[in-house]
């Protein structure tokens, strides 16, 4: 009887799963803009590892401290185990029978990008990894994108709400933390409130206006000029009669051609302050050319948050510029 009993279940199982084949991935963890290296110890004290850190290790324009384009670990082949291949981002490299690089989506986890990249020797393999190493720090950053901007679409807020989005005919994907500080139709401010760690007494802070497009050969030189204009008409500090927001004059921001909705755009990365106040901090601003409405579109994020690192922060402000949507 009991056999039968065993035998019954197992049919019954075999049943249900018919036609449903489909393998159901765990989550995948890990920080944002952070790899992963599955690589031979000697492998990354060597040239390979030399590589990997220098290339990775490129400083983020315009944040205040030095941080790293993307944070990276070490991890020996035989230490990959089930629960390192949770891992989000994840670049498995080293000597294989000949040369390699591919790309796998989701292969242990969901979502999940890993990197495969194969030399015939040491020499080749580093070879391998320069001629890459741009297109494989944007497929990592590309993925992190992509993963936050799903993440803040489960709690998108309903844009519509906004007079200045309505009336700019633009849609964002904008997270529930956001709250409105000022919106005139023409000019809108959002503030999310920073609760975790040391940075609770911080903000990410979205500001979206547009002006008339005059002159598009002189649009990329006029961006710091604009952005300290809207600063001390919109944004006050705590005396606002001596105090708003300017591009910070120690330091020059770093200005690069851009993609916005499919429109040219610039972005552009450096450090504001409070006019005759301390406080200070990174921005990210991008300036789309609308030609189909003869005007400019500027969409800034800057972040508040004293004595921690932004990158995180910033690349947050930079994932939602990036859900833009103009009609």
């Amino acid at each position: 009887m009991k056999h039968f009993i065993c035998i019954f279940t197992i049919a019954l199982v075999l049943v249900s799963c018919k036609g449903n084949d489909k393998i159901v991935l765990r989550s995948s963890v890990g920080k944002l803009n952070k790899v992963m290296v599955v690589a031979n110890i000697n492998d990354w004290n060597g040239d390979i590892g030399k590589e990997i850190r220098n290339s990775f290790g490129e400083l983020v324009a315009g944040l205040p401290q030095p941080e790293a384009t993307l944070s990276v670990s070490q991890i020996a082949p035989n230490g990959f185990n089930s629960v390192m291949k949770a891992s989000r981002n994840i670049l498995i490299i080293g000597e294989g029978s000949k040369d390699e690089f591919f790309v796998k989506k989701d292969a242990y986890a969901k979502p999940q990008t890993v990197v495969y990249l194969k030399g015939k020797t040491k020499q080749r393999t580093v070879a391998l990894f320069k001629k890459h190493e741009k297109e494989i720090i944007d497929i990592f950053l590309a993925a992190d994108l992509k993963m936050i901007q799903n993440v803040f679409g489960q709690t998108k807020l309903d844009d519509t709400q906004f007079k200045t989005l309505q009336n700019l005919g633009i849609s964002l994907t904008l997270h529930d933390k956001f709250r409105t500080v000022d919106d005139t139709g023409e000019f809108l401010w959002l503030r999310h409130h920073l609760t975790s760690g040391i940075a609770k007494t911080g903000s990410n802070n979205i500001i979206l206006y547009s002006l008339p497009l005059e002159n598009e050969e002189t649009v990329a030189d006029s961006i710091v000029a604009v952005r300290n204009r809207i600063g001390k008409k919109y944004i006050p500090g705590s005396d606002p009669e001596t105090m708003h927001m300017i591009t910070e004059e120690a330091y020059t921001p770093s200005t690069f051609d851009a993609i916005i909705d499919g429109k040219k755009a610039f972005e552009t990365r450096g450090k504001w302050e409070v006019k005759n106040d301390f406080m200070a901090g990174p921005f990210i601003n991008y300036t789309i050319i609308d030609k189909k409405n003869n005007r400019i579109i500027v969409f800034e994020g800057f972040t508040y948050a004293p004595s921690v690192n932004k990158r995180a922060f910033i690349f947050e402000l930079e994932a939602i510029a990036k859900t833009m949507k103009i009609k």
